[in-house]
């Protein structure tokens, strides 16, 4: 009898645990990647020409974390991107295109960017990030002194100011540093 009880507390914690893991805090969701061998949040980039073209400007975001139709957008009106001139060649216009679409946060198996789709009614089509009820909800506790009011990182959508990892598709709030002010644990 004995045996039998430590047998069912045993299984008992490993079902909590696996509810935990599978249900548990969206935050936590990077966390349990190292203890569970699980992927990223989003697919980290890992095409040449996008990052070339783009990181000589600002983070070159994850394609994850837009849906196809914000990418097809923001593709299509380079010639006023958020301001600048950030035109480009045909080709490499289509290249990266297509790169982003096919990486999109519609076509991801990736935890993060199934969230961020399944955040968005269908025709949905921000043009930020920010913008996403997703991102909203998981930085609405934030104080806007520590992200928007502070020289070092100047707005939400440097996301690699805070997110140490965020190069690597990793945007758990267990890696979160601002800078300024250190670790953020709500």
């Amino acid at each position: 009898m004995k045996y039998f009880t430590l047998l069912v507390i045993a299984f008992t914690a490993l079902v909590l645990l696996s509810i935990q893991t599978s249900f548990g805090d969206e935050d936590q969701d990077d966390h349990h990647y190292a203890m569970f061998k699980r992927e990223p949040g989003v697919e980290p980039v890992k095409n040449p020409l996008y990052e070339q073209e783009c990181s000589s400007c600002h983070f070159a975001y994850p394609p994850g974390l837009l849906p196809e139709a914000s990418w097809r957008k923001i593709m299509t009106n380079l010639n006023d991107h958020f301001g600048e001139n950030a035109e480009l060649g045909d080709a490499d216009r289509l290249a990266i295109e297509e790169y982003l679409v096919n990486n999109s946060a519609t076509h991801s198996e990736f935890r993060r960017s199934k969230k961020i789709t399944r955040s968005l009614s269908p025709s949905a089509a921000p043009l930020r990030i920010t913008e996403l009820p997703y991102f909203k909800h998981e930085h609405d506790e934030i104080p806007s002194r520590l992200v928007k009011d502070n020289p070092k990182v100047g707005s939400f959508s440097q996301c690699d100011a805070c997110h140490q990892d965020a190069n690597k598709g990793y945007f758990s709030e267990n890696k979160i540093k601002i800078p300024g002010y250190g670790r953020w644990d709500d």
